[in-house]
């Protein structure tokens, strides 16, 4: 079984969105959670592409370390670390692999090639390696994998 990436529905809505937003260029941000193992997205930030490119993206530098010292202050790490992809499907380019520096983040990539599909894959990327996870859509943490019979409260 390889790995999974469990993200409620609300923040891959809004990962959509925001691509959907910033197409014809590359969107991308990032998801902040817990830091306490729990691989759990729960913050969403969207960040500006400073390349605003529709083939390639950067994070603002001074953007980047705001984030970072926030995060920090928060007790967070970067879960998930996301950018869309405008003409081409939703795997790591040559560049996102070199730009890979965080090896526990999951790597979402949105392709907005096709307005009517949505397009959302996950990746771990780590020393140049990449490896693609399914994801899990939930409607919400507390009740994930619990399966269908569970009672909901």
């Amino acid at each position: 079984m390889g790995a999974v990436l469990t993200i409620r529905r609300d923040l891959v809505d809004a990962m959509v969105a925001h691509a959907l937003r910033d197409h014809p260029d590359e969107a991308c941000g990032v998801i902040a959670g817990p830091d306490d193992g729990s691989d759990r997205p729960e913050r969403f930030i969207p960040m500006v592409n400073a390349a605003r490119s529709p083939t390639f993206y950067e994070f603002d530098s001074a953007d980047l370390l705001r984030l970072y010292r926030e995060m920090d202050a928060n007790d967070e790490v970067p879960v998930v670390v996301y950018h869309s992809h405008t003409a081409t499907e939703a795997y790591p380019s040559r560049t996102d692999v070199s730009y890979a520096s965080e090896p526990f983040a999951h790597y979402v990539l949105v392709s907005t090639r096709d307005p009517e599909v949505r397009e959302v894959r996950s990746y771990r990327i780590v020393d140049g390696e990449i490896t693609e996870e399914e994801v899990e859509v939930v409607e919400s943490y507390h009740l994930a994998g619990t399966g269908p019979d569970a009672p909901v409260e």
